[in-house]
């Protein structure tokens, strides 16, 4: 869970084991400062994770390739389908990126990580009501960018499939 939120947040996965390893080498190292008392134990390892995601976003300007292609699926039935979802992946994935830092953070752990607004609110540090502005913003800005391509990206999802945009 953590790797997959730091993906989501970093968007390289190099970038995302790193964090990975970094969080859990504060783990080691700051076990004892965890109170049973205050914040649930995931709660407290998302805290940090996700400050960890923030400080390298802060560190480093990450470059998107402008042609960067989505990866190809190999060629097994419906490789069509996988090839769409994956150009699918890649749109929401680069149009998530281009949100500010704390949206992003805000989308990821609801969205991505399936917490609730309370749990994410308390590894941001944020009221719940702070957090549901931040998803608003943010869904907001992600239709945004995505509504271009909308019909392209909802016209061609199988049935049953759903959509993190609505």
């Amino acid at each position: 869970m953590i790797y997959a939120a730091s993906y989501r947040m970093l968007g390289s996965k190099a970038a995302a084991e790193d964090a990975v390893q970094e969080t859990f080498m504060r783990l080691w190292r700051h076990a004892a400062k965890w109170k049973p008392q205050g914040a649930k134990f995931e709660t407290w390892l998302y805290r940090v994770a996700m400050n960890i995601c923030l400080d390298q976003l802060r560190k480093t300007k990450r470059e998107a390739p402008e042609d960067a292609a989505p990866e190809r699926a190999d060629s097994a039935d419906r490789q069509d389908q996988k090839i769409f979802a994956a150009e699918r992946r890649f749109a929401i994935d680069e149009a998530l990126d281009k949100l500010p830092e704390r949206q992003r953070l805000a989308i990821t752990l609801c969205h991505y990580q399936e917490l609730s607004n309370i749990e994410a609110a308390e590894i941001m540090e944020i009221s719940v009501e702070a957090l549901e502005s931040l998803l608003a913003r943010g869904r907001r800005a992600l239709r945004q960018r995505l509504a271009p391509m909308r019909e392209h990206l909802m016209g061609k999802m199988d049935d049953g499939e759903t959509s993190h945009l609505n």
